[in-house]
């Protein structure tokens, strides 16, 4: 798959029930879905129709039963979801963002001790 495709929060939910555990059954799906997010059987099966559009997702009739697989990995998704929030709130500008951070978030000698280990790692890479 070239590009990730645009997964929105609720369909999230889906896909978070996917990544656990593959192959679910609508049944399942909903069951689980239905109490913890308060939505109806319709609701979530048009997530279901909708990722499947996307092809996040895809399905295997078996029997009487529908067994759902993920088609992105959370991987893929987070890359995607960081990509998307870097671009929406900082023009694709990554520094930004870290100075942005950096300024507002307190830090132990530990984690800017692996942030600086990271940078070097990232400049003797010349990326």
């Amino acid at each position: 798959m070239n590009s990730t495709p645009h997964i929105t929060e609720a369909e999230s939910e889906v896909m978070k029930l996917l990544w656990q555990k593959e192959p679910l059954t609508a049944i399942e799906i909903i069951s689980q879905l239905k109490d913890r997010m308060d939505w109806s059987d319709q609701t979530i099966k048009t997530f279901l129709n909708r990722l499947h559009k996307k092809q996040a997702i895809r399905f295997e009739k078996s029997g009487r039963n529908y067994l759902y697989y993920p088609l992105v990995t959370y991987d893929e998704y987070v890359k995607a979801a960081n990509r998307s929030f870097l671009d929406r709130m900082y023009n694709g500008a990554v520094g930004m963002l870290f100075a942005k951070f950096l300024e507002e978030e307190k830090l132990s000698e530990g984690e800017i001790e692996q942030l600086q280990q990271l940078l070097e790692q990232k400049k003797r890479d010349g990326s």
